[in-house]
């Protein structure tokens, strides 16, 4: 384990602004995140946001473990009262169901495979996080991400990078943050690992030392996403067409198998897909306009370009073609080497320096130079 006044001394000190909001989901990582931030000096607000009801999402209430439910409020409250900071909950239920729940579905009803803490985190924890800091006085939020932010001054840009604990590393999912957000955000935990993270919180005394990881979709309690998009269609009184039955063709058209319903399928999906055949078949294309699933070999998933849309660009202010960079085009994917080939405006074309497979619509590209993230965006087509 590091030292703990080591780990205190690589935290900004608060300096004149030594009030600092911490988004607390109740896990173990927003909590050594706030308890960190008190030792260091600052005078810590807890703020857990109340994102999702069972009446919201389905599934089992009785159900342990989940983060930004009402255990998780729970749980930040106690650590709160643990550290001696106050804490407050901020209802933010219509936002991500409107925000992250309703582009979810839609995604899939479109063929598309969302991530959702993208969404989450982009649309609906940041802005919110820092008006209620700025109406309680505080200059800076932080969360229990795994990343680091700094100011560079040669860039005159603020600057995200990979956690230096690669296995956890979330700079993934934050490409979305704007200049003005990453200059009001700490990351106290972006040089930790997580085994040190949960020695911390034990020598702490914080109750949530040893609770389970939070999942990667935390509205989807027992991840069946099957069960959660038929849940949400009851909970709305619709019947998508793409829930029904319907045909699995191969590349040539030729009807193949049936599926269970499009919505329920994405790009790279083997397992389930329903068809007997002498070699193994992937799912290679969704068409929800005929509620069609298409299926092919492995050389059918790769592709040499990748197009993507809502591009957001961090450590630099205007992209130039010919830049080289690693694209990640999924939460635990490393990255591919390639060349950026286009960035008009909100929009990204680039090429592999490898044909990559399974580049799926609906996840995030994310490209970086070194442990640098360079910028994102959503991805659109796969061209071979």
């Amino acid at each position: 384990m590091h030292n703990l006044n080591d780990i205190l001394e690589a935290i900004p000190a608060p300096g004149g602004d030594p009030r600092v909001v911490v988004g607390m989901s109740g896990g173990v990582d927003s909590s050594v995140a706030a308890f960190l931030l008190k030792r260091r000096g600052y005078e810590v607000i807890g703020v857990t946001m109340h994102l999702w009801t069972y009446d919201q999402v389905g599934g089992d209430p009785d159900r342990k473990g989940t983060c930004c439910g009402m255990e998780g409020i729970n749980d930040a409250r106690a650590v709160c009262h643990r550290i001696g900071a106050p804490h407050y909950v901020a209802d933010l239920r219509e936002a991500f169901g409107q925000s992250v729940i309703r582009n979810f579905v839609d995604e899939y009803l479109g063929g598309r495979t969302p991530n959702p803490c993208v969404m989450c985190n982009h649309k609906v924890k940041w802005d919110p996080l820092l008006r209620r800091a700025q109406a309680l006085g505080a200059g800076r939020i932080a969360t229990g991400h795994y990343a680091r932010v700094a100011w560079e001054a040669a860039r005159e840009r603020y600057v995200l990078r990979r956690s230096e604990d690669p296995r956890k590393d979330q700079s993934y999912v934050l490409w979305g943050l704007s200049q003005g957000q990453l200059r009001r955000t700490l990351f106290p935990l972006g040089g930790l690992s997580k085994e040190t993270v949960r020695e911390v919180a034990r020598g702490a005394g914080l109750q949530t030392a040893d609770k389970a990881e939070s999942q990667d979709i935390c509205f989807v309690v027992d991840r069946d996403v099957e069960r959660f998009m038929r849940d949400r269609a009851r909970i709305e009184g619709v019947a998508p067409p793409t829930f029904e039955p319907g045909p699995v063709v191969d590349r040539e058209d030729r009807r193949v198998g049936t599926h269970r319903g499009a919505a329920f399928y994405t790009v790279g999906q083997r397992r389930g897909v329903g068809v007997a055949a002498g070699a193994p078949l992937y799912v290679i294309d969704i068409e929800p306009e005929t509620n069609t699933v298409r299926v092919g070999g492995q050389d059918d998933l790769l592709a040499r370009e990748v197009t993507a849309s809502a591009a957001n660009w961090i450590a630099v202010e205007t992209p130039v073609a010919g830049m080289r960079a690693g694209a990640k085009m999924r939460y635990r994917h490393d990255a591919a080497s390639g060349e950026l080939l286009d960035a008009p405006e909100g929009r990204i074309r680039f090429r592999f320096d490898e044909p990559q497979r399974a580049v799926t619509p609906g996840q995030s590209l994310v490209l970086y130079d070194g442990d640098l993230v360079l910028g994102g965006g959503i991805i659109d087509a796969a061209i071979p």
